[in-house]
Protein backbone atom coordinates (compact mmCIF):
# COMPACT_ATOMS: atom_id res chain seq x y z
CA UNK A 1 0.00 0.00 0.00
CA UNK A 2 1.92 3.05 -1.21
CA UNK A 3 1.36 6.41 0.81
CA UNK A 4 3.03 9.19 2.05
CA UNK A 5 5.46 8.98 5.23
CA UNK A 6 3.43 11.67 7.05
CA UNK A 7 0.84 9.23 8.93
CA UNK A 8 3.21 6.83 9.53
CA UNK A 9 5.82 8.86 11.24
CA UNK A 10 3.31 11.10 12.74
CA UNK A 11 2.61 8.07 14.35
CA UNK A 12 6.23 6.48 15.27
CA UNK A 13 6.76 10.04 17.00
CA UNK A 14 3.51 10.14 18.98
CA UNK A 15 4.73 6.21 19.95
CA UNK A 16 8.47 6.85 20.77
CA UNK A 17 9.64 3.79 17.97
CA UNK A 18 11.09 4.91 14.58
CA UNK A 19 10.35 3.61 10.93
CA UNK A 20 13.18 2.17 8.73
CA UNK A 21 14.08 4.11 5.51
CA UNK A 22 15.95 1.14 3.72
CA UNK A 23 17.48 2.02 0.61
CA UNK A 24 16.87 -0.16 -2.66
CA UNK A 25 19.29 -0.94 -5.43
CA UNK A 26 17.05 -3.62 -7.30
CA UNK A 27 14.48 -5.64 -7.48
CA UNK A 28 15.98 -8.10 -4.98
CA UNK A 29 16.60 -5.67 -2.59
CA UNK A 30 13.26 -4.24 -2.93
CA UNK A 31 11.59 -7.35 -2.95
CA UNK A 32 13.26 -8.84 0.56
CA UNK A 33 11.99 -5.45 2.06
CA UNK A 34 8.75 -6.06 1.19
CA UNK A 35 8.69 -9.06 2.26
CA UNK A 36 9.87 -8.55 5.15
CA UNK A 37 7.71 -5.83 6.24
CA UNK A 38 4.52 -7.64 5.54
CA UNK A 39 5.67 -10.52 7.76
CA UNK A 40 6.55 -8.16 10.55
CA UNK A 41 3.02 -5.89 9.81
CA UNK A 42 5.74 -2.54 9.91
CA UNK A 43 5.29 0.59 8.05
CA UNK A 44 8.50 0.99 5.82
CA UNK A 45 10.01 2.88 3.63
CA UNK A 46 12.07 2.49 0.48
CA UNK A 47 14.85 5.21 -0.06
CA UNK A 48 16.14 5.51 -3.64
CA UNK A 49 19.23 7.71 -4.18
CA UNK A 50 19.95 9.65 -7.41
CA UNK A 51 22.48 7.34 -8.22
CA UNK A 52 20.49 4.40 -7.44
CA UNK A 53 17.73 5.95 -9.24
CA UNK A 54 19.93 6.35 -12.58
CA UNK A 55 21.54 2.91 -12.31
CA UNK A 56 17.81 1.24 -12.52
CA UNK A 57 17.59 3.03 -15.65
CA UNK A 58 16.01 6.15 -13.93
CA UNK A 59 12.88 7.32 -11.28
CA UNK A 60 10.22 6.27 -13.44
CA UNK A 61 11.58 2.41 -13.68
CA UNK A 62 11.73 2.59 -10.14
CA UNK A 63 7.88 3.49 -9.15
CA UNK A 64 6.63 1.70 -11.84
CA UNK A 65 8.97 -1.40 -10.33
CA UNK A 66 7.70 -0.82 -6.95
CA UNK A 67 4.12 0.18 -7.71
CA UNK A 68 3.30 -3.03 -9.23
CA UNK A 69 5.59 -5.45 -6.48
CA UNK A 70 3.61 -3.96 -4.07
CA UNK A 71 0.32 -4.66 -6.07
CA UNK A 72 1.23 -8.57 -7.25
CA UNK A 73 3.08 -9.59 -3.53
CA UNK A 74 -0.33 -8.09 -2.10
CA UNK A 75 1.57 -5.97 0.40
CA UNK A 76 -1.17 -4.48 3.04
CA UNK A 77 1.64 -2.10 5.33
CA UNK A 78 2.16 1.06 4.18
CA UNK A 79 4.61 1.97 2.18
CA UNK A 80 6.43 4.86 1.02
CA UNK A 81 8.95 5.38 -1.78
CA UNK A 82 10.74 8.09 -0.77
CA UNK A 83 13.81 10.28 -2.77
CA UNK A 84 17.12 10.23 -0.32
CA UNK A 85 19.48 13.04 -0.41
CA UNK A 86 17.96 14.72 -3.54
CA UNK A 87 18.92 17.55 -5.34
CA UNK A 88 16.07 20.38 -6.55
CA UNK A 89 15.82 19.12 -9.73
CA UNK A 90 16.33 15.46 -8.44
CA UNK A 91 12.76 16.02 -6.67
CA UNK A 92 10.82 17.17 -9.17
CA UNK A 93 11.73 14.23 -11.44
CA UNK A 94 10.93 12.17 -8.47
CA UNK A 95 7.41 13.94 -7.91
CA UNK A 96 6.66 13.59 -12.10
CA UNK A 97 7.81 9.78 -11.91
CA UNK A 98 5.14 9.07 -8.94
CA UNK A 99 7.49 8.76 -5.76
CA UNK A 100 5.01 9.16 -2.74
CA UNK A 101 7.82 11.16 -0.89
CA UNK A 102 10.73 13.13 -1.37
CA UNK A 103 13.87 14.46 0.47
CA UNK A 104 15.46 17.99 -0.58
CA UNK A 105 18.99 17.98 0.87
CA UNK A 106 20.01 21.73 0.68
CA UNK A 107 22.29 21.49 4.01
CA UNK A 108 25.32 22.47 1.32
CA UNK A 109 23.45 25.81 0.75
CA UNK A 110 23.97 28.83 2.46
CA UNK A 111 20.30 28.64 5.13
CA UNK A 112 18.70 31.27 3.21
CA UNK A 113 18.97 29.46 -0.06
CA UNK A 114 17.88 26.08 1.40
CA UNK A 115 14.74 27.71 3.34
CA UNK A 116 13.57 29.30 -0.17
CA UNK A 117 14.07 26.33 -2.05
CA UNK A 118 12.36 23.44 0.85
CA UNK A 119 9.72 26.21 0.92
CA UNK A 120 8.64 26.17 -2.88
CA UNK A 121 8.99 21.96 -2.78
CA UNK A 122 7.23 21.81 0.48
CA UNK A 123 4.01 23.76 -1.22
CA UNK A 124 4.49 21.63 -4.66
CA UNK A 125 4.89 18.36 -2.54
CA UNK A 126 2.08 19.20 -0.24
CA UNK A 127 -0.13 19.90 -3.38
CA UNK A 128 -0.08 16.71 -4.60
CA UNK A 129 -0.02 14.69 -1.24
CA UNK A 130 3.22 13.76 -0.90
CA UNK A 131 5.69 14.29 2.48
CA UNK A 132 8.95 16.00 2.54
CA UNK A 133 11.75 16.03 3.99
CA UNK A 134 14.44 18.33 5.01
CA UNK A 135 18.24 18.92 6.14
CA UNK A 136 20.25 20.99 7.96
CA UNK A 137 23.75 20.37 9.02
CA UNK A 138 25.40 17.98 7.15
CA UNK A 139 25.48 14.17 7.57
CA UNK A 140 29.47 12.76 7.49
CA UNK A 141 30.81 11.01 4.55
CA UNK A 142 29.50 10.91 0.95
CA UNK A 143 26.10 10.28 -0.66
CA UNK A 144 25.81 10.42 -4.47
CA UNK A 145 28.81 13.12 -4.21
CA UNK A 146 27.93 14.88 -1.64
CA UNK A 147 30.48 14.97 1.03
CA UNK A 148 29.72 16.08 4.60
CA UNK A 149 32.25 15.77 7.92
CA UNK A 150 29.49 15.61 10.21
CA UNK A 151 28.76 18.69 11.43
CA UNK A 152 26.01 19.12 13.96
CA UNK A 153 22.95 21.09 12.58
CA UNK A 154 21.90 24.53 14.33
CA UNK A 155 19.20 24.13 16.27
CA UNK A 156 17.73 27.88 15.13
CA UNK A 157 18.10 26.67 11.90
CA UNK A 158 16.41 23.53 11.85
CA UNK A 159 13.81 25.36 13.70
CA UNK A 160 13.35 27.79 10.76
CA UNK A 161 12.95 24.92 8.18
CA UNK A 162 10.99 22.90 10.55
CA UNK A 163 8.47 25.67 10.70
CA UNK A 164 8.32 25.88 6.80
CA UNK A 165 6.07 22.92 7.21
CA UNK A 166 8.48 19.94 6.24
CA UNK A 167 6.94 16.81 7.67
CA UNK A 168 10.25 15.25 8.61
CA UNK A 169 13.32 16.89 9.45
CA UNK A 170 17.08 15.75 8.72
CA UNK A 171 19.46 16.86 11.26
CA UNK A 172 23.25 16.05 11.48
CA UNK A 173 24.29 15.44 15.08
CA UNK A 174 27.56 13.45 14.43
CA UNK A 175 26.02 10.67 11.89
CA UNK A 176 27.95 9.72 9.52
CA UNK A 177 27.65 7.75 6.04
CA UNK A 178 28.97 4.26 5.26
CA UNK A 179 30.96 2.20 8.27
CA UNK A 180 31.67 4.50 11.33
CA UNK A 181 35.48 5.05 11.82
CA UNK A 182 37.29 3.95 14.87
CA UNK A 183 37.78 6.99 16.04
CA UNK A 184 34.33 7.85 15.70
CA UNK A 185 33.12 10.20 18.28
CA UNK A 186 29.26 9.21 18.32
CA UNK A 187 26.30 11.35 18.31
CA UNK A 188 25.96 14.82 20.01
CA UNK A 189 22.42 13.74 22.15
CA UNK A 190 23.36 17.45 23.22
CA UNK A 191 22.32 18.69 19.82
CA UNK A 192 19.76 16.13 19.18
CA UNK A 193 17.88 17.38 22.70
CA UNK A 194 18.16 21.34 21.43
CA UNK A 195 16.48 20.97 18.20
CA UNK A 196 13.90 18.53 19.70
CA UNK A 197 13.09 20.93 22.08
CA UNK A 198 13.08 23.89 19.27
CA UNK A 199 11.29 21.54 16.70
CA UNK A 200 8.58 20.07 19.30
CA UNK A 201 6.32 17.06 17.57
CA UNK A 202 8.58 17.35 14.24
CA UNK A 203 9.52 13.42 13.28
CA UNK A 204 13.53 13.49 13.30
CA UNK A 205 15.78 11.38 10.73
CA UNK A 206 18.69 9.62 11.84
CA UNK A 207 20.80 9.08 8.73
CA UNK A 208 23.72 7.33 8.74
CA UNK A 209 21.81 3.87 10.83
CA UNK A 210 24.48 1.37 9.78
CA UNK A 211 27.18 0.52 12.73
CA UNK A 212 25.92 3.13 15.54
CA UNK A 213 25.31 1.35 18.66
CA UNK A 214 21.75 -0.14 19.53
CA UNK A 215 21.91 1.75 22.74
CA UNK A 216 22.48 4.94 21.09
CA UNK A 217 19.89 4.36 18.75
CA UNK A 218 17.39 3.88 21.36
CA UNK A 219 18.35 6.76 22.98
CA UNK A 220 18.10 8.86 20.42
CA UNK A 221 14.43 7.22 19.39
CA UNK A 222 13.84 8.83 22.97
CA UNK A 223 14.81 11.90 21.95
CA UNK A 224 12.25 12.26 19.13
CA UNK A 225 13.48 10.60 16.39
CA UNK A 226 11.45 8.69 14.23
CA UNK A 227 12.50 7.67 10.87
CA UNK A 228 16.26 5.79 10.73
CA UNK A 229 18.14 5.13 7.56
CA UNK A 230 19.88 2.03 6.75
CA UNK A 231 21.93 1.30 3.31
CA UNK A 232 25.31 -0.02 4.13
CA UNK A 233 24.59 -2.68 6.39
CA UNK A 234 22.00 -4.46 3.47
CA UNK A 235 25.19 -3.67 1.42
CA UNK A 236 27.25 -5.58 3.99
CA UNK A 237 24.92 -8.66 4.57
CA UNK A 238 24.24 -8.81 0.53
CA UNK A 239 28.07 -9.40 0.01
CA UNK A 240 28.57 -11.54 2.88
CA UNK A 241 26.43 -14.18 1.79
CA UNK A 242 26.55 -13.85 -1.77
CA UNK A 243 30.64 -14.21 -0.95
CA UNK A 244 30.18 -17.00 0.99
CA UNK A 245 27.78 -19.13 -1.47
CA UNK A 246 30.52 -18.45 -4.47
CA UNK A 247 33.45 -19.56 -1.98
CA UNK A 248 31.66 -22.98 -1.49
CA UNK A 249 31.37 -23.54 -5.00
CA UNK A 250 27.67 -23.70 -4.93
CA UNK A 251 27.66 -21.59 -8.21
CA UNK A 252 29.08 -24.45 -9.44
CA UNK A 253 27.03 -27.36 -8.19
CA UNK A 254 24.33 -28.28 -11.05
CA UNK A 255 22.25 -24.69 -11.83
CA UNK A 256 23.86 -22.74 -8.58
CA UNK A 257 24.69 -20.14 -11.42
CA UNK A 258 21.37 -19.61 -12.45
CA UNK A 259 20.76 -15.65 -11.23
CA UNK A 260 17.74 -16.74 -9.11
CA UNK A 261 20.01 -19.16 -6.95
CA UNK A 262 23.29 -16.99 -7.03
CA UNK A 263 21.33 -14.60 -5.81
CA UNK A 264 19.04 -15.88 -3.36
CA UNK A 265 21.76 -15.83 -0.03
CA UNK A 266 22.22 -12.37 -0.65
CA UNK A 267 18.15 -11.68 -0.62
CA UNK A 268 17.44 -13.42 2.43
CA UNK A 269 20.58 -11.85 3.84
CA UNK A 270 19.09 -8.59 3.30
CA UNK A 271 15.51 -10.14 5.11
CA UNK A 272 17.10 -11.05 7.91
CA UNK A 273 18.77 -7.40 8.54
CA UNK A 274 15.96 -5.46 7.86
CA UNK A 275 14.03 -7.66 10.37
CA UNK A 276 16.90 -7.35 13.24
CA UNK A 277 16.86 -3.60 12.55
CA UNK A 278 12.80 -3.40 12.32
CA UNK A 279 13.05 -5.11 15.80
CA UNK A 280 15.49 -2.64 17.28
CA UNK A 281 13.21 0.81 15.86
CA UNK A 282 10.04 -0.76 17.51
CA UNK A 283 7.94 -0.69 14.43
CA UNK A 284 7.03 -4.43 14.29
CA UNK A 285 3.16 -4.65 14.49
CA UNK A 286 2.91 -1.14 13.89
CA UNK A 287 1.43 -1.09 10.62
Amino acid sequence: MLVSATEMLQKAKAGKYAVGQFNINNLEWTKSILLTAEELKSPVILGVSEGAGKYMTGFKTVAAMVKAMDEELGITVPVALHLDHGSYEGCYKCIKAGFTSIMFDGSHYPIEENIAKTSELVHVAHNLGLSIEAEVGSIGGEEDGVVGAGECADPDECKAIADLGVDMLAAGIGNIHGKYPENWAGLSFETLAAVQDKTGTMPLVLHGGTGIPEEMIKKAISLGVSKINVNTECQLSFQEATRKYIEAGKDMEGKGFDPRKLLAPGAEAIKATVKEKMELFGSVGKA
